[in-house]
């Protein structure tokens, strides 16, 4: 294991984000002292963020239709090439994972098309290494048809490739969130790094977010318009009033419980309506990461949702990231979705991390 790289070889690498979005993967290689040359994703929303956080391009265009020139061309002068991802993934969703919940052929094909778009440039541009994130059952999804496809283009393609299944808080992510990272390389073996929390010493939510000031549901602060939590209403405050830290709606009286609580089958529901606990990882967020009603999303002690500040900093955004376009309407749904679909920071530093590591060893044969 390698604890100090003795030399930057890495600086000759240029890297392009594939489904970059407000740019938790990018930012976790720039920390990283990369050159990251530009992020592409469909979604114009993600255009500020990315830019007014990163030193490099947001560039709003459609994967499937990026050409292997338009993708050689934006690498410019780096000769190494180091292409990463993670595509969009709903017909992966843990969700569409149940019985009779499985998503309709034409939305589940659009979604798995960009994978293989992905897999087509790799094909065409051969970059020297490449990175795929992803959820756990993409691995698993229509026995695993999808993701052994990618697999076996890449090993066609003559990349040392491996993949394992990790979870956020393992590297230094406040949060619970599980993971398919992908590492391939023409260089020779690559890995992700080992763990860098030791004995489950896990960052938590205290850590991440006790320092904020307390804010009422529905006010921004007024030091930071991020730092605001969706407004209640009179009902899910009194149910969220209801509640301890680390409780949920099992601890409502019936007159605060919803019809579908009531029924056996809605005993069994136990993600939704729930407070966060201060000495523990958060729960995975999601694109609905301030609606209490969503998730276990309520704040540990204040009687509201958790802010897009707070969500943010359990991605492991920095405090100071930017996600507010001052020139443009604040769409608070749109960055909750934006936050909830980013790669945490800290896990694309640990890709970046690898990365580094590997070409020290490999990248001056």
């Amino acid at each position: 294991m390698h604890n100090k790289l003795t030399n930057n070889s890495f600086k000759d690498f240029g890297v392009i984000d594939l489904f970059c979005g407000v740019g938790g993967l990018t930012h976790g290689f720039v920390k990283e002292q990369f050159n990251v040359v530009a992020g592409i994703d469909f979604d114009k929303s993600c255009d500020y963020a990315y830019e007014a956080n990163n030193d490099a391009k947001f560039i709003h265009e459609d994967i499937t239709k990026l050409t292997p020139g338009q993708l050689n061309e934006l690498y410019g002068k780096f000769r190494k090439k180091i292409l990463v991802g993670c595509a969009p993934c709903q017909p992966f969703s843990i969700y569409n994972s149940k019985k009779n919940a499985t998503p309709p052929k034409e939305s589940a094909d659009e979604k798995w098309s960009l994978l293989y778009s992905f897999s087509n440039l790799i094909d065409a541009t051969e970059p020297d290494i490449i990175s795929m994130e992803n959820v756990p059952l993409l691995a698993k999804f229509n026995n695993g048809k999808v993701f052994n496809d990618f697999l076996k283009r890449l090993e066609n393609k003559g990349y040392y490739v491996s993949w394992q299944i990790v979870n956020a808080q393992d590297y230094g992510v406040p949060q619970r969130r599980k993971r398919l990272i992908l590492l391939g390389s023409k260089l020779g073996p690559i890995s992700l790094i080992r763990k860098t929390i030791d004995d489950k010493n896990y960052r938590t939510v205290r850590d991440a977010i006790s320092d904020l000031p307390p804010v009422e549901d529905g006010v921004a602060h007024e030091s930071d318009a991020l730092h605001k939590a969706r407004k209640l209403t009179p009902l899910n405050k009194r149910r969220i009033q209801a509640m301890e830290e680390g409780g949920f709606w099992r601890d409502w009286s019936d007159d605060l419980k919803l019809n579908c609580h009531k029924t056996e089958n809605g005993k069994l529901f136990g993600s939704v309506y729930g407070r966060m606990k201060w000495d523990d990882v958060s729960p995975t967020m999601t694109t609905y990461c301030i609606g209490i009603n969503n998730g276990r999303f309520g704040h540990p002690e204040q009687d509201r949702g958790i802010t897009l500040r707070e969500a943010a900093l359990l991605q492991s955004f920095p405090a100071n990231y930017k996600f507010i376009n001052p020139d443009k309407p604040f769409n608070s749904g749109s960055i909750a979705r934006q936050i909830g679909n980013a790669v945490p920071v800290d896990l694309g530093q640990a890709i970046a991390k690898s990365i580094k590591i590997h070409i020290e060893q490999f990248g001056q044969n």
